[in-house]
């Protein structure tokens, strides 16, 4: 054999070496892969996985789509809100995000006015509402200030929050109580609680002492009518008022007056005869109560003191 040869053999049998090598780390590869997807499957017969312990809990449709739409206003931080990037930020968003980890489905927050909301849901645009949502008996059962207006929504109650007067800095007027603002103007969101224990409390002020109620759209809207001057005060849920107090205008905008009133949960609202839906969004929130994402959550945006120990259903009044 001539050196040439000796050359040409060993060429063949070193790029040989090289192929098998190559094939080897394929099937190795493909072996991880499968590995991987089957352990991102849920199991047939428990309905569990590692990556979504509770994704078999979901009615098939949602399973199937791997969304949840979510309804909210997100326009009322820090529970929901846009940052600078215009992403999606606060709360709810954060805490839907978790609740996907435990059921595999991926939450997709859509902006709409608050007052829409239960129409929306009940109209099928959204599976859910995340929107700092009181539940209230009147909600559940589609009543408007007494009134039949529509189907009702189940509520999967995560949090407690009560509601807050605040006003410019330095300039409360005396203002400590709700009927401290009878001869006043109040800035409240439309169709809140805010909102309702607005218009109950002009009923009782006294002839001479009207109190002038400017609703919005949304609470940002209101929060700049106060902050211009056209408002003596304005009312919000207690960890959107506190939060509006620490950071607008770096903490020297608003301040927090008089006592937190009406405590009451949050709740996630789903159509009614959504049943499984419900429960599998109580379960999911029950696991990240359980293993700290919640509680990491809401420490992060400084709402812990509203923190729950287990979500209940329909629990408001």
């Amino acid at each position: 054999m001539t050196a040439s040869t000796t050359r040409r053999t060993a060429a063949m049998k070193s790029r040989t070496a090289a192929v098998g090598a190559l094939a080897v780390a394929g099937a190795l590869l493909l072996t991880a892969c499968g590995d991987q997807t089957k352990n991102n499957t849920v199991d047939s017969g428990t309905g569990k996985s590692s990556a979504a312990p509770l994704a078999g809990l979901l009615p098939k449709d949602i399973k199937d789509k791997g969304v949840i739409k979510v309804g909210s206003d997100i326009a009322y931080a820090p529970v929901e809100f846009k940052d600078g990037s215009g992403k999606v930020s606060g709360i709810d968003p954060e805490l839907g995000a978790a609740l996907g980890k435990q059921l595999g489905v991926r939450f997709e927050f859509e902006n709409g006015t608050f007052e829409t909301l239960i129409g929306g849901v009940r109209a099928k645009r959204y599976d859910i509402l995340m929107s700092a949502m009181t539940d209230t008996k009147d909600r559940q059962n589609g009543l408007d200030n007494g009134k039949k207006v529509g189907e009702g929504v189940d509520f999967v109650d995560y949090y407690t929050a009560g509601v807050s007067i605040y006003t410019p800095k330095g300039k409360d007027q005396g203002i400590k109580t709700w009927d401290d603002l009878c001869g006043k103007k109040i800035v409240v969101q439309r169709a809140t609680v805010s909102n309702d224990l607005a218009k109950a409390q002009a009923k009782k002020c006294p002839a001479g002492k009207k109190l002038d109620i400017q609703a919005f759209d949304d609470d940002q809207q209101a929060q700049t009518r106060l902050r211009s001057g056209g408002a003596d005060a304005g009312s919000s849920d207690s960890p959107i008022a506190a939060y509006a107090v620490k950071t607008s205008g770096g903490g020297k905008d608003f301040q927090i007056v008089g006592p937190t009133v009406e405590a009451a949960p949050y709740g996630i609202a789903v159509a009614k005869g959504n049943d499984q839906l419900s429960k599998a969004l109580q379960k999911a929130m029950d696991a990240i109560i359980k293993n700290g994402e919640y509680n990491k959550i809401l420490t992060k945006w400084g709402a812990q003191q509203g923190a729950v120990t287990s979500a209940k259903l329909n629990s408001g009044s």
